[in-house]
């Protein structure tokens, strides 16, 4: 199993670029060619600046200048550093595992919710409540905790089975002031990765703050990416044992 976590600082030239070529559509290669290179230098016309904008202040909480553009992705992570007064904040994580199943395996166990008891060991109970489409609403509730309490919330999760990308937020954000999600997958050799991020931000009142949430789903997501990974690589055996290669030929 593979695990990528984020770097713990604020803001990373990796992780500015990742969002200008996730996001703005800047090119890799030219961006690592020309690290001192300003935005405007790499192609990055006011839309992608806009979409640059926007995803810095719902992850950093922090506001861009109309002059970034002038600046190179290193000044701009520094400068989203130096802007940030917050002692804690907001929580962003990203983990992957590799699977050693196909992909559209992959992207139908674990995006049917219905089974997702099956799937995870966190989960006591999935009601699904509404759907439309690509898009569900559904009700999870946790195992008890160990003071007897079982956490409970709704979700809504909206898939694209043409790009392997999926986006939720829960509805009931309980003790988040907002928590995010997006879930995608990718053929590597051998398999398949899957990356779960999350971001989000706890609520004043929250029994732990970001950092501290931060570890927690880090901590599980581990776990439950390995549960994951042993029981869909059961099934895809399974599959290849009912289906021998062959059967079905002239």
């Amino acid at each position: 199993m593979t695990i990528n976590q984020e770097d713990q600082q604020l803001a990373t030239a990796g992780e500015i670029t990742t969002i200008l070529v996730r996001n703005c559509g800047l090119n890799a290669e030219a961006a690592a060619a020309t690290p001192t290179a300003s935005l405007e230098e790499l192609g990055m016309d006011s839309l992608a600046l806009l979409e640059l904008h926007a995803v810095v202040a719902d992850r950093y909480q922090v506001q861009l200048p109309e002059e970034s553009r002038q600046l190179s992705i290193g000044a701009i992570a520094d400068l989203i550093d130096r802007k940030s007064g917050q002692v804690d904040p907001p929580g962003h994580t990203e983990n992957s595992v590799e699977i050693a199943a196909p992909l559209r395996l992959v992207w139908e166990i674990t995006n049917d919710v219905t089974r997702w008891t099956r799937l995870f060991t966190e989960y006591q109970s999935v009601e699904l409540l509404e759907q439309n489409g690509y898009t569900v609403l559904f009700r999870l509730t946790l195992f008890p905790d160990e003071n007897g309490i079982a956490w409970s919330w709704v979700s809504q999760r909206t898939m694209d089975p043409e790009r392997y990308e999926v986006n939720a937020h829960r509805v009931e954000t309980g003790p988040f002031e907002y928590m995010r999600i997006h879930w995608r997958y990718e053929e590597v050799p051998g398999g398949t990765r899957m990356t779960w991020v999350q971001d989000f931000a706890m609520r004043p009142t929250a029994p732990v703050n970001n950092a501290q949430m931060t570890e927690r789903i880090n901590t599980n997501s581990r776990i439950q990416m390995d549960v994951i990974r042993d029981r869909i690589e059961q099934i895809a055996r399974e599959r290849a044992v009912e289906t021998p290669t062959g059967v079905g030929r002239d």
